[in-house]
This record gives structure tokens, sequence and C-alpha cells, in this order.
């Protein structure tokens, strides 16, 4: 108890005594001055430092009228009883414990020169009660006891010594202080009280906005499951039974509607892995492992069985690149041919994937439709997705028309270099390799032009390609370069 007492002693009037704080200004976004105009705003909020300054020069007068004419003759007794004890109430805005010392320093040599009052006379007797109010506002309560305290027993030291000298003026100084400074701790204590309740209305504000925010999510996870699990759980059932229905259906029937049925289990996957974000407090990510560019054969022939015919093109050295990428690369190729059904029926898409040193590039472009297109109930956000994904990992994008009447989207995703597994060496050509798949494209000029690759435009960011351009052309020209040698390559990735 002894150490603790001890301790907030000299944490409190000790420890960095002399450091520079100075006072700040009131505030003024109360209710009442911020009706006032700015100007005068300003001004009052300099209303402590003006207090702080009157009081200086009260102590100033006090001084003048207390001191006696030879006093007022001497230089010593001008500046003990007017100027010092004024220098310590101002001193109160800069360093305000460091003001507390130096004015119970002062406290004998201005009882020696005034010689009437002991141990404080007039001017002291206001300097230093004008100091243990401003450093007990500056600070805590704790403070201005140990303030209080240490006066008291100052005082009562000097009066032992010669007291019976003079008009002794501890006893007033004591409850003149203790009043002042309760009611300056009754003040600190009702406004930190306010601020911890608005501290505890801010939490439990925060609190509610999360817990309604919880309500709401797992309302619609509620709804969305209700809502869409239960008709594609239909659709499953009717496809699974359909080929029941009908004696000795066709094999491409039974084919068509086992592949309804897996797209159907398919979605309910996802809803259910979706549900599951949507419904978890901390919101983290699903555990189970999210498609990448390796599921991408089976999207495309998913597509296919719906009737969409496709071509793959795949240029670079293909690697593993990171989740982020792999996730979103799928996504866009898979919600491109998804608007691609849905908007172009009968037209045909061609999906190239481009793997270049600094990233990824996507394009999926897709011809005019060929059969009648029908409205589409969607919202439109299936662009505003992809845009979002790719921007999330800090690429570019863009979704065109094409001049036959098609449509086109590209995207390149960078990859920094520190995310990159190294390449394995290999030929030259390792990075001219194709991989086509469909009926399409097969003649061996197909994705090559004669226009000059831009080096000052950054990919998927300028014109579209059109239909006779490709992006693995593009990304081709910028990975064909001279073979370089080990440290070259080193020097180079460095």
């Amino acid at each position: 108890m002894a150490a603790g007492t001890l301790g907030g002693l000299w944490q409190d009037l000790f420890r960095d005594a002399f450091e520079y704080r100075p006072l700040e200004r009131m505030r003024t976004d109360g209710p009442l001055l911020r009706q006032l105009p700015e100007r005068m705003r300003e001004r009052i909020a300099w209303t402590p430092h003006a207090l702080v300054g009157t009081a200086a020069l009260f102590v100033v007068l006090v001084g003048l009228l207390s001191a006696d004419s030879g006093a007022l003759r001497m230089a010593v007794g001008t500046v003990m009883l007017m100027l010092l004890p004024a220098i310590t109430v101002l001193m109160t805005l800069v360093r305000p414990v460091g003001a507390f010392w130096i004015s119970m320093a002062l406290t004998p040599f201005a009882a020696v020169v005034g010689g009437h009052y002991w141990p404080w006379g007039p001017s002291t007797f206001l300097s230093h009660l004008t100091v243990l109010v401003v450093v007990a506002a500056r600070t805590r309560p704790r403070t201005a006891a140990w303030m209080w305290g240490l006066t008291l027993a100052f005082g009562g030291m000097l009066e032992s010594v010669v007291g019976w000298q003079f008009s002794t003026t501890t006893s007033p100084f004591a409850v003149v202080s203790a009043f002042a400074l309760l009611v300056v701790a009754v003040v600190q204590i009702r406004r930190d009280a306010e601020r911890e309740v608005t501290v505890q209305r801010t939490v439990t504000a925060v609190e509610r906005d999360r817990r309604t925010l919880l309500e709401e999510r797992t309302t619609i996870a509620r709804e969305l499951h209700d809502v869409v699990a239960h008709h594609m759980s239909v659709v499953a059932i009717q496809a699974e039974a359909a080929p029941y229905r009908v004696e000795n259906p066709p094999p491409e029937l039974e084919q068509a509607f086992a592949t309804i049925r897996e797209n159907a289990v398919a979605a309910l996957t996802e809803l259910r892995r979706v549900l599951g974000v949507v419904r978890a407090e901390d919101q983290q990510a699903p555990d189970a492992p999210q498609p990448t560019l390796a599921q991408l054969d089976g999207l495309l022939a998913n597509v296919r069985e719906a009737g969409l015919e496709t071509e793959k093109t795949v240029t670079g050295a293909v690697r593993e690149l990171p989740q982020g990428v792999e996730l979103s690369a799928y996504r866009i190729v898979q919600e491109a041919l998804s608007n691609t059904l849905r908007h172009a029926p009968g037209a045909t898409a061609k999906v190239e994937i481009g793997y270049v040193l600094s990233g990824l590039g996507l394009r999926v472009v897709n011809g005019p439709p060929t059969g009648p297109v029908k409205p589409s109930p969607g919202a439109g956000h299936g662009i505003t997705g992809m845009r979002e994904r790719v921007a999330m990992l800090d690429g570019d994008m863009t979704a065109v028309a094409t001049a036959e009447g098609g449509y086109e989207i590209t995207a390149f995703i960078p990859v920094r270099l520190a995310e990159e597994p190294h390449e394995t060496q290999g030929t030259p050509g390792m990075h001219e390799s194709h991989e086509t798949q469909g009926t399409h494209g097969t003649d061996g000029t197909h994705g090559r032009t004669d226009e000059p690759y831009r080096t000052d435009e950054p990919y998927g960011t300028g014109e579209p390609y059109g239909t006779g351009e490709r992006v693995g052309a593009r990304l081709e020209k910028r990975e064909t370069r001279p073979a370089k040698t080990e440290e070259a390559e080193k020097a180079e990735r460095a």
C-alpha cells in the first residue's frame, strides 16, 4: 500500500514535472456555441487562456496593494511580491506541475519580503491558490489531493520554524483551497462520467447495429433457402424422374435431363456454401474447396451440353496462381458464358486464357445470336460483379459489344512476382503452346495480327480487340522475346 502510494506521488508530481504541456483550447462544438458565428467561436476557444491571464493580472494588483512603501522602493520586493507570483500563474499554461513546484519554492522568500503574513501573503496566497486550481483542472483528482497535502505539510513546517513572529495563514489557505479543489474534482468526476456514458452508448449502438445486421442476414438466408433451395430441389427431382415418364426415351433426352439434375445439385451445393457464409457471425470463407481454372474444362463441357459451342485457347506457361486469382478467373468465365446462354442463344463463344509473367489475361467473346432472344428477368449484376472481382485484385476489365453483334469480355489480373512460383526452365517454344477445344478456329492463322503491340496501352483498357484478334495473340507477343541467360533472368526478376 505504501509502495503504491509513493508510486502514485512520483508519477503525478515528480515524473516529467517540467514537461511541456500546452493548455488546449476550449471546445466550441456544443449545442449553444454552434449557433454563434465562426469568428466569435474562434475567440471563445481561448477563454481558458484568458482566465489564467486575468488571474495573473489580479496577482500583480494584489501584490502592488499589499506591499508597503519600503518594499516598493526595493526592486527585490517588487519582483518577489508581484512579478514572480504572476509568472508562476502564467506558467500553468505550458508546464503545470512545474509551476506548482516553483510556487512552493517561492512561498518562503515572498513571505520574508512581505513581512506581515506567514507563509502566504496576499499575492502568494492568490497565486498559489490559482496554481492549485489550474493544475487540478488540467490533471486529475488524485493529483489535486497530492498537491493539497504537500501544500499543507509545507505550510505547517514553515509555521513550526518561525510562525510565532507573523500572522499564520496556513489554516485559512487549507479551508479555501480544499473548497476550490473539491469543486474542481466534482466537475472532473462528472465530466469523466459523462464521457464514460457516451462511450457506453456508442458501444451499445454498435452492438445493436451488429445484432440487427446479423438478424437481417439470418432472415435473408432463411428466405433465400426457403425460396431458391425449394425450387432447385424440385427441378432436380423432376429432371431425375422425367425419363421414366416416357417409354424408351432417346439417349439424348436422358443425357439432357441428367445434365439438368447435375446443374441443379451443383447450384444447391453453391447455395449452401453462400448461406453458410451469410449465416456465419464471423463472416469467414467456407471450408469447402473453391473452383479454380483446373475445373474450367468441366464448366465448358457443361455449357456445351446446354447448347453453347465453346472453344478454349491457352497461351503461355500454365502454372498455379494464387487462390483469389484462380477463383475470380473461374467466376468471370462462368458469368460470361452464362450471359451468352441467356442473351445470345445459338451463338458460339471463345474463351482465351493467357499466362504471362506479370499476371493472367482473360478474354471471352461470343458471336451474334442466331435464335430468338427472350427477355431476361435478371437484375443486371453480372458484369458489375465481374468488375468488382477484377478491381479487388487491382486488375483491368472491359465489356463491349463487337462490330458483328456479339459481346466481348476482356480482363487482366496482375500477379506479383513474389506470389508466383518459379517457372520451370524449358525451351522457348513453351510459351507458344496452344490448347484448343471445340470445332471452331482451327486454321493456323487464327488469333494472329500484324498490328504492332502498344506497350503504352494497359491490357483491358484500350479499344476492343474485335473478332479477328485474341487475348492469346496479344499476350503471346508480350512473352515472345529472345532467350535470356540464367544471370539475365535472375537480374530481371530482381
